[in-house]
Parts: C-alpha cells; structure tokens; sequence
C-alpha cells in the first residue's frame, strides 16, 4: 500500500532532523539496511547499505555545521517523493573538497526518495548546486 504524503514527510523530516544534530545512527536508522544512498558527484559513489552510507554522513558533519535545511517544494508519487530545498549552516571543514574555513554558506539540494512499504527510506539520490558553493568559496590557484 502507498504511503500518504504526511507519512513520507514525516519521514524525510525525521531524516532531516537527525542530519541537523549531526546523529549518524540517527539518520542511519531512517534508512532501510539495503538502501541505495547516491550524492551524485560523491568520489566513492553510490552505496548500498546503511553501513556504506556511513562514511558520506561522518564526512559532511565533520564539513558542515549548524546546518538548517528549508523545504521549497514537494513532488509526491507511490511511495517516492522529489525535494527541493536550501541548506544553510556553516563550513568548518572542507565539504565537498573545498576550503571552508568556518564560513557562511546556503546552497540548494534536490532529493529524490524512494520508500519501502515500512516508510524506511530505500533509496536516496542527491543532487548538490555544487556552482553555488564555488560561488561563495572562490578556489584560487
């Protein structure tokens, strides 16, 4: 039976809270064990577990801080959702390989979620406006 959309915001607003604390179990319990979790772009690829999407988290709560993450837009099919959101936070690290140097920075998301019929997630595909962080973190050579 297809999930309502109220139970497939619920979920990714849990999802998103648990990123907001930094909680990696937290986050990783939102996940079904066999989750595909792909950020389009990220070096090791996509993974297919819950352990393999481990390391993704660990490295951007480690990059990113005091993150806030506003919903724009929702799409809504058979268990399956599209986002379109604005992170804003801070930069202590290097998130996605470029010097942050604990400044300001908001930048645009879009998810693609899949859910299984439990309301886990069971596939997550991100999309990052990389040009954006460039925009406001100048790489110089």
């Amino acid at each position: 039976m297809a999930l309502t959309r109220s139970e497939m915001d619920r979920k990714l607003d849990e999802h998103f809270n648990f990123e907001a604390q930094d909680n990696v179990e937290g986050v990783l319990a939102t996940l079904t064990a066999d989750v595909e979790h792909d950020v389009v772009g990220w070096p090791s690829g996509p993974s297919r577990s819950r352990e393999g999407a481990r390391p993704f988290y660990e490295t951007l709560f480690a990059d990113l801080s005091e993150g806030k993450v506003e919903s724009r837009r929702r799409l809504y099919g058979d268990n399956f959702m599209v986002d379109d959101s604005l992170w804003s936070g801070r930069a202590p690290g290097r998130p996605f390989g470029m010097d942050g140097r604990d400044r300001p920075l908001a930048f645009r998301l879009l998810h693609v979620i899949e859910f299984a019929d439990n309301g886990d997630i069971r596939r997550e595909n991100v999309w990052v406006d990389l040009g954006a962080i460039l925009q406001q973190f100048p790489q110089v050579a």
